[in-house]
């Protein structure tokens, strides 16, 4: 039905939705004066939590049936497992899933291990699941190791000058590979308690299965070739300098530990490092070891009848952009709110050095990571959030001067950590050797931390934002990039979040700020948010456009979807003078529509990237701030354009504007 102006501009619907969101993100806040919400991804998170404690024998007194519990609910009718809401299952979660309750327990025979087996025998069975699954099933002699690739430990010797070393890898690659390095090399078989085995999920009869790298047909199978070599100086006992490699490695993992237990932030880290340990013989009443665990139980969620782990926490990231928000709906600079996270953001700024000062010799530390702990790993994208936020915060007058020079050293930092084609990438500077994404190891294909136009507009747009002394040279070769970027149809990739509606919004805040003469790119992105928008008034896309070209911009709607739409919409009117008002207008009834009586959203779909087409991510808050932003800002353009008045704007089909001022 179409939404009349008068209902769009409803001062007092749209006053009384901010104040609802405001309320309610105000009643999310920790004691500490942060913000934290569950951060979901698959439930291979969760099994491979029930793996790590059956290996080293520390199961017991854990919430197993509520566990069980998790892992059963997020079957879907199909029979599998999904990485995303709605992607019809897949084969990797399945198996681990399979393989998690069987170790809980849950027999072969029951209803949801029956339609489990039979989907994952429709997809082709253990032989065509990922490196990572064959690696956990390997673990308890469900896999032959024959059949996963070599990864010899000297590759830690290898010098940080040369061609390739292990910070050639992405942060989280490095940081989950390097305790690997260790498991891959010991090729351990462990005992557990209930003995399984998973031969129900091979289609090959038994015996017939082939453990063996898949051959790709073209220039890749040189890498399998390789591994054939280093399989073979295996079983001769000639890997040259193994035990240096594997002492430099248990040296690595141990240093890189926090002191609260982490490692890298990330499950797979922390995972992997303890599987590691194991492997090296360390105790489970080892302090390194009791830490850890400790790490893994402050990633998990438990509820009355449930208990999985998160694949990371998010404070810093959760604190900046509910600050952000709240500013952007109208709440003082200097509410006690806002002013108590300010302090909780100044305490977490990071000022060591990390693995990032390796390729990046000229950069000082003063940036800040995604989690409560990470020093070894700040980002670029959470670091340029926190300075906005801090800019948007009030602090009483006798803090404003080490705000002021907590921002500077943040931004200092990221100004080094410019890349070679201009634009930022997520953790590291010039991490952008794709040929590792080829070998047989890296089937994830995320290997590599190259620039990206999110991240990149992120960086411009705090440039734009708070000024803080970045050069022109360095702006502008940061925008050539970004215009360098735009796709035929208009708009962006996003790395980050999903994905093509997250990066359009984001280069236009970014090109509206620092670039608006480049009207061509800004009209063009805007043109294309306004095609794709929703017959119901909002945005959604599927995370299935990361394979699908055609599907970019495709899917039904979310409130953070449709947010990123407004925000960029908004921006690209700032600065053309040019305004789609009717896009605008139903976008922002949809969210009112969509919004609860509480002042929240809700939200099933997945709207968070980790890895593009493998891994994804449910941010809960996003459903919260990002849509506070955008009535907030539509809010604050209104005022602008009609002097504080309601006023009606005529209906418009969606290829027209409305030129104002």
């Amino acid at each position: 039905m179409p939404v009349t102006a008068s209902i769009i501009l409803d001062s007092d619907r749209l006053a009384a939705g901010l104040a609802a969101g405001r309320d309610y993100l105000l009643g999310q806040q920790r004691a500490g004066g942060y913000w934290w919400a569950p951060l979901e991804s698959n439930v291979t998170m969760t099994a491979e939590w029930v793996l790590l404690h059956k290996i080293w024998g520390t199961a017991a007194g854990r919430p197993l049936a509520k566990v069980e519990t998790y892992l059963v609910n997020q079957q879907r009718e199909h029979g599998g497992w999904e990485l995303y809401a709605g992607d019809g299952g897949d084969l990797n979660c399945t198996v681990e899933a399979y393989m998690a309750l069987k170790l809980l327990g849950r027999p072969a025979a029951d209803s949801v291990m029956v339609r489990a087996r039979d989907f994952v025998l429709s997809r082709g069975g253990v032989t065509r699941t990922r490196i990572f699954t064959k690696l956990n099933l390997a673990l308890i002699g469900c896999y032959s190791w024959q059949g996963l690739p070599s990864l010899p430990p000297w590759i830690m010797l290898l010098p940080e000058w040369g061609p390739f070393s292990i910070y050639d890898m992405s942060s989280w690659a490095r940081s989950s590979t390097v305790p690997l390095l260790v498991v891959f090399d010991k090729k351990p078989v462990y005992a557990v308690h209930p003995a399984i085995t998973l031969d129900e999920l091979y289609v090959e009869a038994p015996g017939a299965v082939r453990y063996e790298l898949a051959r790709q047909g073209d220039w890749r199978d040189l890498f399998i070739g390789l591994d054939q070599v280093f399989k073979w100086a295996e079983r001769l006992n000639w890997v040259p300098l193994r035990e240096e490699g594997l002492r430099a490695a248990e040296r690595w993992v141990i240093e890189r530990q926090e002191a609260t237990g982490d490692w890298g932030g990330i499950q797979p880290a922390m995972v992997n490092s303890l599987l590691a340990l194991r492997c090296l013989g360390y105790d489970r009443h080892d302090p390194e070891v009791v830490r850890g665990f400790a790490a893994i139980d402050h990633f998990c969620l438990e509820t009355d009848t449930e208990y999985q782990l998160q694949a990371c926490v998010s404070p810093v990231w959760d604190t900046g952009l509910a600050v952000r928000a709240l500013v952007d709906a109208g709440l003082n600079p200097d509410h006690p709110a806002l002013v108590a996270a300010g302090r909780w953001l100044l305490e977490k700024q990071i000022l060591a050095y990390g693995d990032w000062a390796i390729k990046n010799r000229a950069g000082r530390p003063g940036a800040w990571a995604f989690e409560f702990e990470n020093r070894f790993y700040p980002d670029v994208d959470d670091t340029a959030v926190v300075v906005m936020a801090l800019a948007a915060i009030q602090m009483p007058a006798a803090e404003e001067p080490q705000k002021r020079r907590a921002m500077q050293r943040a931004a200092d930092w990221i100004a080094t950590m410019q890349c070679r084609p201009g634009g930022w990438a997520a953790f590291d500077v010039d991490n952008d050797q794709d040929w590792l994404n080829q070998v047989p190891y890296g089937d994830l294909k995320a290997m590599i931390d190259p620039n990206t136009a999110d991240v990149t507009a992120r960086v411009l747009e705090m440039v734009g934002r708070v000024p803080l002394g970045f050069s022109a040279g360095r702006v502008q070769r940061a925008v050539d990039y970004v215009l360098k970027e735009q796709e035929p149809e208009g708009c962006w990739f996003g790395r980050w979040g999903v994905n093509y509606i997250y990066g359009t919004s984001g280069v236009l805040s970014a090109l509206a700020l620092m670039a608006p003469q480049e009207r061509p790119a800004l009209e063009r992105g805007a043109r294309w948010l306004v095609a794709v928008q929703n017959a119901d008034g909002g945005w959604g896309e599927t995370c299935r456009s990361y394979d699908v070209p055609s599907l970019k911009g495709q899917g039904p709607s979310t409130p953070s979807q449709t947010a990123w739409a407004i925000l960029g919409l908004l921006a690209a009117g700032d600065a053309l003078g040019i305004y789609e008002s009717q896009a605008l207008g139903r976008g922002i009834d949809y969210l009112l529509s969509t919004q609860q009586a509480d002042g929240h959203w809700d939200e099933d779909w997945y709207t968070g990237t980790g890895f593009p087409s493998h891994f994804y991510l449910r941010y809960h808050l996003y459903r919260q701030v990002f849509p506070l932003m955008a009535l907030g800002r539509y809010q604050q353009w209104r005022g602008r354009t009609t002097g504080g008045r309601p006023m009606s704007l005529p209906s418009l089909r969606p290829a027209e504007v409305v030129t104002l001022g």
